[in-house]
This record gives structure tokens, sequence and C-alpha cells, in this order.
């Protein structure tokens, strides 16, 4: 077990986690490399009354930690049983590792956008994946788990600092998938509205309102503008999926990546930013995305801030991370300097507002 205090070598890089926003000092940082490390990390902060913190890969921070930082990034293993079609992963597996290792044996599992997040804490806050509307939320499929609870001790259920999971992989290899991109917002925005009211569960969508900055890194068709990019995951066959794009292609994209895509290509869909970086983030889910709700949508499009809206229904059932009636959730990022824009959405969205996503919270408490 390695560990870390302020002021010593190796502090600051292991606190270090890709939402940049999230000031944390903690009084002591155990770089776990083992479940018994992550235990004696436990037991030292309940014998001094410290508060735990966990951080894989720090995507999703939303509080700074002050105690006992449990850093699990080097935690690592995956491996798969293709004939139970089942994959186990420690604590500070990503994403990237488990869908390269799932691929070898024609198998996929319920990941998100960015294959650089971590599958624990993901997993834990629900887990929104590209084929979350024919299969539902991660957590849904989890097997089994390893962790160790405010005592120190060993469990097996999801309560105090999970270890280890097990859980459901698909016999998924490619899906037809890709983006859209617009210039005119109002428009896009309205018709993935209209085009997502009977769409099939095979399909999973999301719109983003992105202003892109003027660099030469961005694509030029994209390059200094605000842009909606419709999103696309389909688990149909490739001429089914030309079908059902068609008329959103007809709208005449600026820019249009939709294909045929091996599973491992998946995070291409969104191509998230690769670099850490400052942000805040909120979300509202909504039972209808009513006029009152698209104009409050396309009035923040002048602050900035980035809109994801997701398309729920298909397999999400309510639970603990869905609440009923919720039809879309729109998320909202921000610079921690300036969160004015997205609090003035979200209060715009009165009565169509039936809830809010854990997983999409940062740099706040819940």
């Amino acid at each position: 077990m390695l560990t870390f205090t302020p002021g010593q070598d190796g502090y600051e890089t292991e606190i270090a986690g890709f939402q940049t926003g999230v000031p944390s000092r903690p009084r002591l940082v155990v770089g776990a490399t083992n479940t018994g490390d992550v235990a004696e990390g436990v037991r030292y902060a309940a014998e001094h009354g410290l508060p735990v913190s966990v951080q894989a890969t720090g995507h999703g921070l939303r509080e700074p930690a002050t105690g006992v930082l449990i850093s699990t990034r080097r935690m690592t293993g995956v491996s798969i049983d293709p004939a139970r079609a089942v994959a186990r992963v420690e604590a500070g597996a990503t994403w990237g590792a488990v869908i390269e290792a799932a691929a070898g044996h024609g198998l996929a599992p319920l990941s998100g956008s960015a294959p650089g997040v971590g599958v624990v804490g993901y997993t834990l806050g629900g887990g929104f994946s590209l084929m979350g509307r024919r299969h539902g939320l991660a957590a849904d499929h989890v097997a089994a788990a390893e962790s160790v609870a405010p005592d120190g001790t060993l469990g097996t259920g999801l309560d105090g600092v999970v270890t280890s999971l097990e859980f459901g992989l698909f016999p998924v290899t490619t899906l037809y998938g890709g983006a859209l991109s617009f210039t005119t917002q109002e428009t896009a925005l309205r018709a993935w509205r209209d085009w997502t009211a009977d769409l099939p569960d095979a399909l999973t969508t999301s719109l983003a309102l992105v202003p892109y900055p003027d660099l030469p890194m961005i694509p030029k068709p994209l390059r200094g503008k605000h842009i909606a990019q419709i999103r696309v995951a389909y688990l149909g066959s490739p001429e089914e999926g030309e079908r059902l794009v068609a008329p959103l292609r007809a709208l005449g994209p600026v820019m249009d990546t939709l294909t045929t895509l091996p599973f491992t290509k998946s995070g291409t869909i969104a191509a998230e930013p690769p670099n850490p970086h400052a942000y805040v983030g909120d979300n509202r889910t909504l039972s209808t995305l009513s006029e009152e709700s698209v104009d409050a949508i396309l009035t923040t499009t002048d602050a900035p801030v980035v809109q994801i809206l997701d398309l729920l229904g298909g397999a999400y059932a309510p639970g603990r991370h869905l609440a009923p009636n919720s039809r879309y959730a729109v998320r909202a990022l921000s610079d921690p300097a300036d969160t004015s824009g997205q609090e003035k959405l979200f209060e715009a969205f009165g009565p169509d507002t039936t809830g809010r996503l854990s997983s999409f919270v940062y740099g706040q408490p819940l």
C-alpha cells in the first residue's frame, strides 16, 4: 500500500482526477493495490473520525476529499468469463479496458459514451449506456460485488467501498452509430424531439448543444460554432439504421459520421474530450419536452453551457436511479466560475421536471 500526505512527492499526482474543478486536499491518500489496502484505509479513517472518499478516474467528483482519499487507480484487473458472458473488474478498471477484453469473445458491456470512465463509479450511479434503451441500466446487470464496510470489514454488497464487480455482457460486436452535426440549433432540437416520439428500443440517442472553440484541432465544419449534435447508437441492421435516421439527414447536417462501427470504436460516437478539465454539472429528468422546456433550452445556448439531452424510456425502468414518468434527461455542464446558465435552465422546466440523476451531478452535493 502506498500513502501520501500534503507536501509529499506524489501527492499532487495521486489526487489529480479528470475533473479538475473540484480542489481536493485530503489529509491522507491511500494508493490501494488490493482489497486489503482499501480495508486498511477505511479502518484508519474510522479510527480517526475522518470521512472517506474514493477516486478511480475522477470523472464524477461531487465534493472535495478532505479526510482519507482511497485511490483505486492501480486496481485495474479485468477478466472475462465467456461461458457465462460475465466480466469481473477491480475498482480502478475503465470501460475501455473492459470493451477491449470483452470484444475478444464477441461480447460488449453496457458502457457509456466515454471509454476512460471508471466502471465501478459509473455502475453505482446507475449506468446509462449506449445500449441502455434495449438492455436497461448497467446496475441492473450486476451479478456480484465485493466491498469494504465503513468499519473496515469485508462484504459482498454495494454498500461501503466497492472493490470489485461482476456484471453481464451482451453478444454485440458492431453497432450502427455516429453523429449528425447541425449549425441550426432550433431546427435540430425540434426535429430530434419529434423524431424520438416513436423509436425502437434498439436505438439509444442523445442531442448535445456544444459551443466549440475556434481551434485547429476542432473539425473545420464545427470550429468556432455552437453546434447541435445528434448522437445515435443502434443495435439493428445498418439498412434499418439508415432508414431510421433519414428524416434527420434530410435536414442537411454540416457533418455526418454515421456508419457501422466495431463496438471497440463506440467512444467515437460522442468523441468527448479526453483531457482533464474543470467543470460542474447538474441535470433534471423530464416527462416531456414541452414548448416551454424547448424554449428554455434554446435560450440557454446564449450562456457558456454544454447541454446534453438523453432519450430515456425503453428498458429504463423507474426505480432507485430513475423517477417514474421520466422520458428525457437534460444535463448541463458549466465552468465552475459561472453556473448561472444551468441554474436558469432548470428553474424554467417547471412542471415537466420529474427528478434528478445522481450519476450526472458533478462538483456539488446531491
